[in-house]
């Protein structure tokens, strides 16, 4: 079993804070979701977390116009120059100081960090390699408040930097000698946006309370003058007026410093001023974002209302309610047509399509704390459940939510996979248990108690067909009926919580665990009887089944792991765990953390795919996967090093130290200083003071992928997927001297296609590996299985699970699956019946029904098309018919006329009676 797990992916988290980006093509968007960034491919639909991570929440991310870089700053100014093409941190830097805005020049060759009532302009990184990647080259100084946003001009010639003291400053990015700051007043709170007009110096600005102010300029960009001398400017004549400007400049070893005393220049004017339509007195307006070739202004409100203006007109195109929450971000693609929101109160993510008024894209995560995962039997799926009622199912491929369940009314504590794939079955504090649909997208079945109880656990056995959940408040387990929905049995005999519960994977036996100390087996074919009582040291936290059924673990409160026989009620072995759980200490502890440790247990157990492993996770940052045969420490993963959750550091941090104790038991707030900031349960917002609340990290729920490629773990942090990435290990299998690509290459050639493929697959590089499959023949195919020997039976046919879950050659790579499993099916099933080769089937059984999936969907596509081709051919046909009908009528009516009009010709040639000097009766026409 390999360990070599890493971080893959962040799901269940959308957004938390921060500001939005688009790529530079407009077809993703970058996200900071806590202290990670995650990029959501709107094209493709996928989305990717990076494997970079910040010590604190991330506030603010600047991407280079050319999309090759990240700048990202945490709470604490710490920043990471990170490459969206390599994935890699390039830099690391600190500003020393909370970062509010970030903003590249638009050639890319500057960007300037506003903090505080500073703004500093930095020469942005290069393609070669610098010793310092940011060099700081002026810093401006004019705002008596913290600064808010920042614009540049088309040219990067100049930069404008809104305030909170309710000012606009627009500074000059090189030495102009008519420009070197201008401040413009007129507004009457907070600057929200400043943006400047396409290719010009007028500017709009907009404030908190929905004010928008139009400022033009007299200047042109063209008309700005570099200066060239460093001695105090001459005064630069302005259409008739004259300014006299003072300046001040200091050089120091972090670049220059420009400060300065000027009234606001008369060349720029409010020009217009206009005011948003606020509905109710906390409306404010919370974020802006304007397109510069489209003219396209966007506005967030509080109130989760947003409009969309055609400036400098003023003229609203729509406005529109997309949440009941703030609007934290606004982003505008590059061609104008889709625009991102983030709302950090409901962690979601929404695009919009502005002219078509359609969502593109609307992902939310569990806004409140996750408690249960589940993966579908063939791992394409994975189903969490949060402490907001909500059922969300995940793809595994894409990362994407792709249908959330909201019956119930209270935390969903554990949820579950039916055997079939198709079912998902929950159980909540709310007093039932749902079953809902995968095919309809529908709760069909309610499970309830015949008194209310809260349930705490929940499992089904491999049939489908009975469902148990155990109550915390009655100590009673339930049995119903899937198929029926009827209560089959109540199950007493716990003197204590029902905390898990766990079905064998091979026979009809219910393990339960409980706070009594005791582990019950009850037999579900034997009236429902207590089978056996297992006795336990402490209560019992978490009990698991091995994939074989024939082994159980228990997690206890005394932070320890053991493992029974089902069959004969004994004890196997033991692990002590609470030292490698490391609890961190809180903010408001008084003890050290490691006697905090004491009481702390693991809290989820997981077998892996082959049972020789077990992972465990309770109230800390730390993952462990133990050696159940050895019982022994395999491997630790550190889940997060947020420093923004409670419980991360293991001391005292001595710089929080004062007189008076830590800094964390100082209240913040606006009272008389007396008051102590403990969260109480359930508070996040303090009563009249400010006080704020940091979540505790921990781990709720693990489970490892049925591949055994990968395992999730639900956390305060999101729900985190940590796979194998064989690309990048070296791992080779017997490998000898002899053993090179040129000997593997050689056999290729003599057309010895199975010793080329036990070279290769001893050699152990994929690229190679797969080079030699596909070179060999169709027909040769079936010659090369049942040549190849039994060791490497299994490790091909796992290569070819991995190789179709990707590969377009499908015919190919399932003709190699159906000619291993046929030639080598006895001994394959001699395996399976062991465990061993379980996970590779069901690797193969994944990539199957992934491609089935999607064939199946493009061939109903392609035979309603058909179909409809038909039909409307029908149709035409039908038409034509009629028409070639009307015609042969149309034909039969002329040839009907002419005949009756030669009659009457001929009757015209006759010549009446009575002479020939009278005008004839007919006359010929």
């Amino acid at each position: 079993m390999k360990f070599a797990y890493r971080f893959s992916n962040l799901l269940g988290a959308v957004y938390r804070q921060g500001n939005l980006n688009f790529s530079k093509d407009g077809n993703a968007v970058v996200s900071p979701v806590g202290n990670r960034v995650s990029v959501f491919d709107l094209k493709n639909n996928t989305s990717e977390t990076l494997p970079i991570s910040t010590t604190k929440n991330i506030t603010c991310v600047g991407l280079s116009p050319d999309g090759n870089l990240a700048v990202v700053v945490d709470e604490d100014g710490a920043a990471l120059l990170v490459s969206l093409i390599t994935r890699a941190i390039l830099h690391h830097f600190h500003f020393h100081k909370p970062v509010n805005s970030i903003r590249f020049s638009p050639d890319g060759r500057k960007f300037v960090v506003t903090k505080e009532n500073v703004a500093l302009m930095y020469h942005a990184p290069g393609k070669q390699r610098e010793f310092n990647a940011f060099v700081l080259d002026k810093s401006y100084y004019g705002p008596y408040d913290e600064t808010t946003c920042i614009d540049w001009t088309d040219d990067s010639k100049c930069f404008v930097v809104g305030s909170k003291d309710m000012s606009t400053w627009v500074y000059g990015a090189q030495r102009w000698a008519n420009l070197i700051y201008y401040s413009l007043g007129g507004h009457k709170d907070v600057i929200v946006g400043c943006f400047f007009e396409k290719d010009s110096l007028d500017l709009y600005t907009v404030s908190q309370d929905g004010t928008l102010c139009v400022w033009e300029s007299d200047t042109e960009l063209d008309g700005l003058v570099l200066k060239k001398s460093r001695d105090k400017p001459k005064p630069v004549r302005q259409g008739d007026e004259e300014e006299d400007i003072e300046e001040e400049r200091i050089e120091g070893e972090e670049g220059e410093v420009i400060r300065g005393k000027a009234e606001t220049p008369k060349e720029k004017n409010v020009r217009y001023r206009h005011f948003f339509n606020k509905e109710g007195d906390f409306n404010n307006l919370t974020a802006a974002a304007y397109h510069k070739p489209t003219h396209i202004l966007v506005t967030g409100f509080a109130s989760g209302i947003f409009h969309l203006h055609e400036l400098p007109e003023f003229n609203l195109i729509h406005s529109l309610s997309i949440s009941d929450q703030r609007i934290s971000s606004v982003a505008i693609n590059s061609s104008g047509d889709w625009i991102g929101f983030g709302c950090s109160g409901m962690g979601q993510l929404l695009v919009w399509e502005w002219q078509s008024e359609s969502y593109v894209f609307k992902q939310q995560g569990h806004f409140n704390n996750m408690a249960a995962l589940a993966y579908s039997p063939d791992g394409q799926y994975i189903v969490t459940g949060g402490d907001d009622g909500k059922v969300k199912v995940w793809n595994t491929n894409s990362g994407l939510c792709f249908v959330t369940f909201t019956e119930h009314t209270s935390s969903v504590t554990n949820v579950t996979f039916t055997s079939s794939g198709f079912v998902i079955v929950s159980a909540s504090l709310d007093g039932t248990v749902r079953a809902f649909d995968l095919h309809r997208y529908r709760n069909f079945r309610t499970f309830t108690s015949p008194r209310p109880a809260q349930f705490s656990c929940l499992s089904v056995d491999v049939s489908g067909e009975l469902v148990s959940a155990g109550a915390q408040d009655s100590f009673e387990i339930f049995l119903w009926s899937m198929q029926t929905g009827r209560l089959l049995e109540v199950l007493g005999g716990h003197e204590g919580p029902v905390s898990c519960l766990c079905f064998s994977p091979v026979q009809s036996i219910l393990a339960s665990a409980s706070w009594d100390r005791t582990i019950r087996l009850w037999d579900m074919l034997d009236s429902w009887q207590v089978k056996e009582t297992l006795p336990l040291t402490s209560d019992g936290m978490s009990v698991t089944y091995r994939p074989d059924g024939q082994e159980l673990a228990v997690a206890t409160l005394n932070g320890e792991i053991s493992f029974w026989n089902p069959h004969t009620a004994t004890q196997t072995g033991s692990v002590s765990g609470r030292h490698d759980l490391e609890m961190g200490r809180k903010e408001t502890d008084k003890i050290t953390a490691k006697q905090s440790a004491k009481g702390k247990s693991f809290k989820s157990l997981c077998y892996s795919a082959d049972g020789e492993s077990i992972l465990a996770g309770g109230q800390s940052k730390f993952v462990c996967i133990y050696n159940v045969k050895e019982q022994m420490l395999m491997k630790k993963f550190e889940i997060s090093c947020n420093l923004s959750f409670d419980a991360m550091e293991e001391f005292l941090d001595r710089r929080k130290m004062t007189e008076f104790g830590s800094l964390d038991l100082v209240d913040e707030g606006a009272g008389d200083g007396d008051g102590v900031n403990i969260s109480l349960p359930g508070v996040r917002k303090g009563d009249m003071s400010s006080r704020h609340f940091k979540p505790e990290i921990r781990v709720s729920s693990l489970r490892f992928s049925p591949t055994g490629r990968s395992w999730a773990a639900t956390t305060t942090e999101g729900l985190l997927v940590y796979s194998l990435d064989g690309s990048l290990v070296f791992d080779p299998y017997d490998l000898d001297l002899d053993v090179t690509p040129a000997s593997i290459r050689k056999q290729l050639r003599l057309q010895e296609w199975a010793s080329a493929i036990v070279l290769a697959f001893r050699l152990n590089e994929k690229a190679l590996k797969q080079e030699v499959l596909e070179t060999v023949p169709h027909d040769q195919i079936p010659v090369v299985c049942g040549s190849l020997p039994d060791i490497y039976v299994e490790k091909l046919l796992g290569f070819v699970a991995a190789c179709l879950e990707k590969s377009g050659h499908l015919q190919f790579y399932m003709t190699w699956a159906q000619n291993l499993l046929m030639l080598h099916g006895q001994k394959l099933k001699n395996r399976f019946t062991s465990g061993a080769i379980l996970p590779t089937l069901q690797a193969l059984q994944k990539s199957i029904k992934r491609h089935f999936d999607d064939l199946s969907k493009l061939c109903d596509f392609n035979m309603y098309n058909i179909r409809y081709a038909e039909a409307l051919s029908k149709q035409r046909g039908v038409k034509r018919a009629a028409e070639e009908d009307k015609d042969e009528e149309e034909e039969e009516d002329e040839e009907l006329s002419e005949e009756m009009s030669e009659a009457s010709l001929d009757e015209s040639e006759l010549i009446p009676c009575g002479g020939g000097a009278e005008e004839a009766e007919f006359e010929p026409k």
